[in-house]
């Protein structure tokens, strides 16, 4: 069985489970009471040491991403469904991903003091196997691809662009005014989720102002949530008849769990970056008006991309920061409606997509200000396994 690259969200996420489960059992409690790193969580880890395991599955995708290479390419292939001990056992690329980390370090700290200038998407740029040495002629005379969208920087103010404040005071506009906006302090929502090679489950999403956010995915195999208190984040979902141990999220991905609890409420969009610059994009031949800045509370990079015309929020791009590169993932936000009762627009169709994965959630109702549970936001436990 070969598995296509995207599959990697779903093996890497049994793997954390499997390697959590034992070392949760070794201590005598369901979930970890406090953040484990990878060396503590993973066995025969020899370089990426002293990093939180979230951290450590962001690393496994950039690499994916870089060499277009999936879990199978380099780790064993378990020959029992759910043995993910195999994945511990040597093999010689590897050996070789261990040499090639080490290098890049090397080069980096060389010939640039240190700064992350040099990383394996610089030579690999997701071609399977060796970085190419020779120049294409093809590539060199072919029309250049458009840019990427995701990829403009902004170093500094354009002079003909507006400021971060107007640009956000146009998007309030568009979803219904400022007032209206700031009226709304919780929502829930329900609708449907779908994963990469996943079939639709039905989704509910609590948002609670100004920063709380759970989303549970009810699957067959049990439900699969993803929580934010305002400070801190976890993510816990089923593994094969045993409770997937809870995993709390760290740095980058601590940031993006925090900033989508922000952006939830509209009225959030002021309070979700700091030092914003801005600048411009496309995206689909549309324009857009970018502000980029950092995530409020953390360090993460983040882009906002707003429809230059509508003045809707229709992208978000962030960055979870790994020992070996930045892992972007994108939100695309879309589906505009009026809320009920409130004069309100939010987006019915939200796609998340990153290194390892990509999910698809369609909402189909959205209560306003309805009462929430604190404890909707506590950390969860480790789902009960599914009813026969």
């Amino acid at each position: 069985m070969k598995l296509g690259p995207r599959s990697l969200v779903f093996r890497a996420m049994a793997t954390i489970a499997f390697c959590l489960l034992n070392i949760a059992s070794a201590f005598g409690q369901a979930a970890p009471a406090k953040q484990l790193m990878s060396e503590q969580a993973f066995k025969n880890v020899t370089v990426l040491k002293g990093i939180p395991v979230d951290e450590f599955m962001d690393t496994m995708g950039f690499i994916a991403a870089s060499t277009n290479y999936n879990c199978i390419d380099c780790h064993v292939e378990p020959k029992v469904e759910g043995d993910w001990s195999v994945y511990a056992q040597e093999t010689p690329r590897k050996a070789i991903a261990r040499r090639m980390i080490l290098m890049v370090e090397t080069i980096n700290k060389t010939n640039f003091g240190g700064a992350r200038v040099v990383t394996c998407y610089t030579c690999h740029r997701n071609l399977q196997g060796a970085p190419k040495i020779t120049p294409s002629l093809r590539d060199q005379y072919s029309v250049p691809p458009d840019p990427d969208p995701n990829e403009v920087e902004i170093t500094q103010q354009a002079p003909e662009a507006p400021s971060a404040n107007q640009v956000f005071d146009k998007y309030l506009q568009a979803v219904g005014g400022a007032q209206k906006a700031a009226a709304i302090t919780s929502i829930v929502f329900k609708g449907t989720y779908q994963g990469y090679a996943e079939v639709k489950a039905p989704v509910e999403i609590y948002v609670k102002a100004p920063n709380q956010r759970t989303m549970i995915v009810h699957t067959d195999g049990g439900d699969r949530t993803t929580t934010c208190d305002g400070s801190n984040g976890w993510m816990a979902a089923p593994a094969t008849d045993k409770p997937f141990p809870v995993i709390r999220y760290s740095n980058g991905d601590l940031d993006g769990v925090r900033l989508d609890a922000v952006l939830s409420l509209p009225a959030g969009i002021k309070q979700a970056i700091t030092k914003p610059l801005v600048g411009s994009s496309s995206i689909d031949d549309k324009d857009t008006v970018v502000v980029q800045g950092t995530v409020n509370g953390g360090r993460s990079s983040v882009k906002l991309y707003f429809d230059k015309k509508s003045g809707l929020l229709v992208r978000q791009v962030r960055y979870a920061d790994t020992m070996i590169g930045r892992v972007p993932i994108q939100v695309d936000y879309s589906d505009y409606r009026d809320v009920v009762g409130v004069g309100v627009k939010l987006p019915f169709h939200v796609i998340t997509t990153w290194t390892d994965g990509r999910s698809d959630v369609l909402l189909t109702s959205a209560e306003t200000n309805v009462p929430i549970d604190a404890a909707r936001f506590n950390q969860p436990p480790p789902p009960a396994p599914p009813k026969q």
